[in-house]
């Protein structure tokens, strides 16, 4: 009788599903890894390509290449539309797959609060094609307003309005103020930088609600010092093309709108099958597992994990370690062992505000601000950028910024706007057989 390998399905290249991948390279088993992109996207720096700090192609990483040194595992692009967990088959807009153990990494998506309007007239910073949108989004309206007249038609143009002041919203709105004042120097002399406003719209009472308390008061000093203008304890009620409503009844007119207020697990549509938490995650046991299904594991984004008794923040490092702790659980399982509880370990987080200027957090104690942290910030992103090209292309990027304000400008909109298309044809991968 033959023997037939276990098959392990991975769903996700985020993350949590390739450090995953790495782990289970040398294992006896079958791995498989489905994602609707043919790249890994580097999330963190999707703020950069938006404000063009750096080139688009730098924050994807092709999956094909990724998986050379992975020869049991094999990638497979396709949308997944439902989990059967009874019977462990996996559809998809392509084909149907069954699994023996199955691995949901399937990350985040932008959560809209169930404010009016924002799902149609905002622009996310989820995916990279969020990421060349936005950009294009933003040149755009600066090269209108170089040739408007209409004095309240050009203010509108040049107010850029971000909702949600977590570490995103904070990273974009000092990149997006050191852009328009390196453009608008450059290429656009037109236009006098202090008719841009840059508006941060906040529902709490300081910035990044995660970091102490002094971290979070310091952040905000440093964007208004650098001219963005801060609403705090301030929601949205509801937004109009070229228009934020805010609940105590202030309009806003800006043709602008970036909304990074919230995420929530981006589940299969037949999620309801599974017990979730709060955003959607999932429940998932001390080990990663599913709380029914002992063979399906749910990591990153898409599991509900705590930590000291409060839930994960969703950032890079839980993924990371959650990846390694889920591969060494599966080979304990094909070993007939008994899996083992995650327990994460705190190395800290950080957040860019502009040049010159971040903070950090370190092992849950250590609390870093200024020129330090913000040199840290470059260090970490850099070393977990995948590829050694792209951190080259990305280091050039930063020292160019720096010491000249040279901006990648380049590719075109309607080059950069081709990015998928051109990775899908070039990277598409064989069929797979069930």
């Amino acid at each position: 009788m033959s023997y037939k390998k276990p098959k392990i399905v991975i769903i996700g290249a985020g993350f949590a599903g390739l450090r995953a991948i790495a782990n289970l390279a040398k294992v006896d088993a079958e791995v498989l890894l489905i994602d609707r992109n043919s790249y890994h996207t580097f999330v963190p720096l999707l703020y950069q390509v938006a404000t063009s700090f750096i080139p688009p192609k730098t924050v994807a990483y092709p999956l094909n290449k990724y998986l050379r040194s992975c020869n049991n595992a094999r990638f497979f692009q396709a949308e997944v539309l439902a989990i059967d967990f009874k019977r462990k088959f996996i559809t998809t807009d392509r084909e149907n797959i069954n699994y023996d153990y199955l691995v949901i990494a399937t990350g985040s998506k932008t959560k809209f609060l169930g404010i009016d309007g924002a799902p149609k007239h905002t622009y996310p910073l989820r995916t990279l094609n969020d990421a060349v949108a936005l950009r294009d989004r933003i040149f755009s309206n600066i090269e209108r307003a170089v040739t408007c007249n209409d004095w309240d038609r050009r203010q509108q143009l040049l107010t850029f309005t971000i909702v949600g002041g977590g570490a995103t919203g904070v990273e974009l709105a000092g990149a997006l103020q050191e852009l328009i004042q390196t453009i608008l120097t450059q290429e656009y002399t037109e236009l006098d930088p202090k008719q841009v406003r840059i508006i941060l719209i906040h529902s709490k009472q300081r910035l990044l609600a995660d970091f102490p308390k002094h971290l979070g008061d310091y952040t905000g000093k440093q964007l208004r010092r650098r001219g963005v203008k801060i609403h705090f304890q301030t929601r949205v009620r509801s937004v109009m093309p070229g228009v934020v409503e805010l609940d105590e009844g202030t309009i806003i007119e800006t043709a602008t709108i970036i909304w990074t207020a919230g995420v929530e697990a981006n589940l299969p549509s037949d999620a309801d099958k599974i017990s979730t938490a709060k955003s959607e995650q999932v429940c998932v046991r001390s080990t990663l597992q599913l709380l029914d299904y002992p063979e399906v594991y749910a990591v990153g984004d898409v599991a509900y994990v705590e930590h000291d008794g409060k839930p994960l923040l969703g950032i890079a490092p839980e993924a990371l370690q959650q990846g390694t702790a889920v591969a060494s659980n599966l080979k304990r399982q094909l070993q007939k062992l008994s899996p083992k509880p995650f327990n994460y370990f705190n190395k800290g987080t950080a957040a860019i505000i502009a040049r010159n200027a971040g903070v950090a957090y370190l092992f849950g104690r250590i609390p870093l601000q200024g020129w330090f942290a913000w040199l840290l910030w470059l260090a970490i992103h850099l070393y977990y950028l995948p590829g050694l090209s792209n951190r080259l292309i990305v280091l050039k990027s930063w020292i160019e910024d720096y010491f000249t304000g040279k901006r990648n400008l380049s590719p075109t909109v309607s080059q950069s706007n081709k990015l998928s298309s051109d990775y899908a044809e070039s990277q598409k991968s064989p069929s797979y057989n069930k």
